[in-house]
């Protein structure tokens, strides 16, 4: 399950996708911070098939999460070297 909030941004449909157990929580590395607020991530809660659809539909993805990114690379929709 998997935390997701779309928005429209300059024309284009941008997601951003949260492994769900990750909520609440702060991710630091280095200079980078994520703070992964409810309010923010949480606009809705998806399954698996629904996040495969998402990623074909959006223009930009910002997704946080083991689980998640490894979709993404499965479906070749993103590569290793744009994974922080």
């Amino acid at each position: 399950m998997y935390a997701a909030r779309t928005t429209s941004y300059q024309g284009s449909i941008m997601v951003d996708i949260c492994d769900l157990d990750l909520i609440g929580s702060k991710l630091e590395q280095g200079d980078l911070v994520i703070n992964l607020a409810r309010e923010y991530y949480q606009q809705q809660v998806i399954e698996q098939p629904y996040a495969q659809d998402l990623l074909h539909k959006c223009d930009i993805a910002n997704l946080v999460g083991e689980r998640i990114v490894k979709q993404a690379l499965d479906m070749k929709l993103a590569r290793e070297a744009s994974i922080k």
